[in-house]
């Protein structure tokens, strides 16, 4: 369930936006080249917003497009985005070119989830790290979340896992924040709640952890014996018109030393 209901209108949805994005009624109206007094009878329902300037307004906002379609119904219009779903002849070109994105990518682990993080498709590379994990966890609907997260996941691989833990879950604070979304809370609470060992396993193979000069938060996994070094890079569409295309997204992980890559080379040649 996202933030709108039918009984609430559209001036309480945009003020609540205003103040989320932390910018007043004349930063907006300057932006949306309206009058901070228009913005302001707009916000306590004593003038109905065209659709243009709902739309205006939702831009300059920075809303998601799944909001930008709530905020129209509150104020009485029609959506403007659809939501095809990801298997629909009409999104042909937006999967095959991400399927050949990650396959291209390979042997580095990528993967492509949607708002939920439910997996919608993932190359060798991250198979290759799923090695052994329990059936349950594999069934679908694939959690990036889960399978990263859950103490038969991959969280007893992870020699860091306090430190990606906490990035994981500020990462879901945050995407719950802009979508006020019940699964996704849902979904969080339930990571949130898996046990923590007290400390990392850092250097538990027998050799010290080498320093490294991370340019980022490492992801730090063993596999087969090795501890490899990953850092992640998300990416999403520029400027979709498609609610679906809009929640995507492609995480790639970067090798952050030499002998990841040699590793992934040798075993996903």
């Amino acid at each position: 369930m996202t933030v709108t209901s039918a009984d609430r209108g559209v001036g309480p949805l945009l003020r609540a936006w205003r103040t989320r994005r932390r910018v007043s009624q004349l930063e907006l109206a300057l932006r949306a080249d309206s009058s901070a007094r228009h913005i302001s009878f707009i916000e306590t329902g004593r003038s109905r917003p065209s659709e243009e300037m709902v739309l205006r307004l939702a831009e300059h906002l920075e809303v998601p497009v799944r909001e930008r379609n709530a905020l129209l119904l509150a104020a009485g219009y029609a959506p403007r985005y659809r939501e095809t779903p990801l298997d629909d002849p009409a999104l042909d070109a937006v999967r095959t070119g991400m399927e050949r994105l990650i396959q291209g990518y390979e042997p580095y682990p990528a993967i492509v989830v949607d708002a939920r993080y439910d997996v919608l498709a993932a190359n060798r590379g991250i198979l290759m790290l799923l090695d052994g994990i329990p059936d349950h966890l594999l069934a679908p609907p694939l959690n990036a979340m889960r399978l990263t997260l859950h103490p038969e996941g991959l969280a007893p691989r992870i020699r860091n896992l306090r430190e990606w833990r906490g990035h994981l879950l500020e990462q879901m604070r945050r995407q719950i924040a802009l979508h006020r979304s019940e699964p996704l809370r849902a979904l969080y609470e339930e990571v949130a709640a898996y046990p923590v060992p007290e400390e990392d396993d850092e250097g538990t193979d027998g050799e010290p952890a080498e320093p490294v000069a991370y340019f980022a938060l490492p992801l730090r996994i063993e596999h087969a014996g090795r501890t490899l070094s990953f850092v992640s890079s998300i990416s999403t569409f520029n400027t979709p018109m498609d609610v679906t295309v809009a929640e995507l997204a492609i995480e790639t992980l970067l090798p952050a030393d030499p002998a990841t890559v040699k590793y992934l080379q040798s075993m996903l040649p």
